[in-house]
């Protein structure tokens, strides 16, 4: 005989909630940089606070380096994309937690 009450799906524990996270897209094709030069710091790392406007890594089209700035508030929780990696147009390169 098998026990009538069905059984809760398993769900991971420390998994953060992925269905609050906003992802930053590229706007554009070309190569994703994290700084704005070699002996620059890095723009944003996991963990770091964003608001909207600031710079959070440069696209280099053409020979023309683009800003990149975050369109919301929150904190940086996975930079998808290795530095000095081509992306993309509308390919994902942040996750970011909304405060």
């Amino acid at each position: 005989a098998q026990p009538s009450t069905p059984t809760p799906p398993a769900t991971p524990a420390a998994t953060p909630k992925q269905d609050n996270l906003i992802t930053i897209k590229s706007p554009m094709i070309g190569t994703f940089y994290r700084q704005a030069g070699p002996d620059k710091p890095i723009f944003v790392n996991v963990g770091d606070e964003v608001t909207t406007g600031k710079v959070v890594c440069i696209i280099e089209a053409m020979k023309l380096f683009n800003e990149i700035e975050s369109e919301v508030t929150g904190t940086i929780v996975k930079v998808l994309v290795e530095d000095a990696s081509p992306v993309e147009y509308d390919q994902p390169l942040f996750l970011v937690e909304p405060a």
